[in-house]
């Protein structure tokens, strides 16, 4: 009943993604730029048809596709749109046969944009190299079906309230296309699920529950009212996080993933739901995979068992 996530890339699979920079693309006469990104670009497709076979053969139903899966994309001075390369129409192909493949095994695909997408920013030039970003995205997303593509709320500013209505105006200059896919997470230094849910509500944006964030930046629901309360903002399977913090709750740095994810940090009240779960560990598929495995092990003492508000992550060994 849950779907386990897989989150870009790989530990021990030699299955590799390939970016450049734009410094090396602007030494480069721009023809000869753009056929070493549609070399990549190629190179990327097949690489995302071999994470997700491989994904498949595992057990593991979830796949996250990181954002640089089109080097260069958006830059504002080396970046280009899929017409200027002249493969486009391979490109697109490679990357709709991923999502054709991704249907047939019955996998989910996502995307996580980067740090730097922030639609409630001071600076109208971060909103606007962010709504690039996000339409982008939402692009690869219609070729390979993913129906996620996951932000973080961005800064207060000194103001929360007013910081939240300039997030609910970014929103409303993004296309159909990224708005379908779009989510909001809670975060572990400013946003808690309780900020987030009014939001949430209003625009019919659906709640990324991050525990490990929750735990770290607390506010006044409950784990399990959290979870409630983010499946209700939900049209479709809803998509949460999980990591354990590297020096275990009571370290210096509890916000910091660990490679593994001890099994005492997954919620007892996640067990019973239709749900992915994205595992956001260093160790990658070898976190995944033993995190799939210690809750098989686990299962029959688990069940009823309350959700520890510190668990300490085991170490690596």
């Amino acid at each position: 009943m849950i779907r386990f996530g897989l989150c870009c890339i790989f530990c021990e699979q030699p299955i590799k993604f390939f970016t450049t920079t734009a410094a090396a693309l602007s030494r480069m006469p721009r023809a000869d730029a753009l056929r070493k990104v549609e070399a990549l670009c190629l190179a990327n497709a097949e690489s995302l048809m071999a994470a997700l076979k491989y994904c498949a053969g595992a057990g593991i139903g979830c796949f996250r596709i990181q954002s640089q899966i089109l080097p260069v994309k958006t830059h504002p001075g080396q970046g280009y749109a899929i017409g200027d390369l002249p493969e486009a129409a391979a490109i697109e192909a490679a990357f709709r046969a991923c999502g054709a493949f991704a249907r047939e095994a019955g996998l989910r695909t996502c995307f996580h944009p980067d740090q730097f997408v922030v639609l409630n920013s001071p600076r109208p030039d971060v909103i606007e190299s962010s709504i690039r970003e996000l339409e982008y995205q939402a692009e690869v997303a219609e070729w390979v079906g993913a129906d996620v593509m996951n932000i973080h709320a961005g800064g207060a500013y000194g103001d929360k309230t007013q910081a939240m209505a300039e997030f609910a105006r970014g929103l409303s200059r993004l296309s159909d296309r990224v708005r379908s896919r779009l989510t909001v997470e809670n975060d572990d230094r400013t946003y808690t699920p309780a900020d987030l849910l009014p939001l949430c509500r209003a625009e019919g944006l659906p709640l990324v529950y991050d525990v490990h964030h929750h735990r770290c930046k607390k506010d006044d629901l409950s784990v399990e009212q959290a979870t409630a309360d983010a499946i209700a903002t939900w049209d479709r399977e809803p998509l949460f996080h999980l990591s354990s913090p590297i020096d275990g709750w009571e370290g210096k740095a509890p916000h910091r993933h660990h490679d593994y994810v001890d099994p005492a940090d997954f919620p007892a009240c996640w067990r019973a739901l239709d749900l992915t779960v994205e595992v956001e560990a260093k160790a990658k598929e070898l976190a995944v995979l033993r995190l799939m495995e210690d809750l098989r092990r686990d299962a029959p003492a688990a069940r009823g068992r309350k959700v520890k508000a510190a668990p300490r992550a085991r170490s690596t060994s």
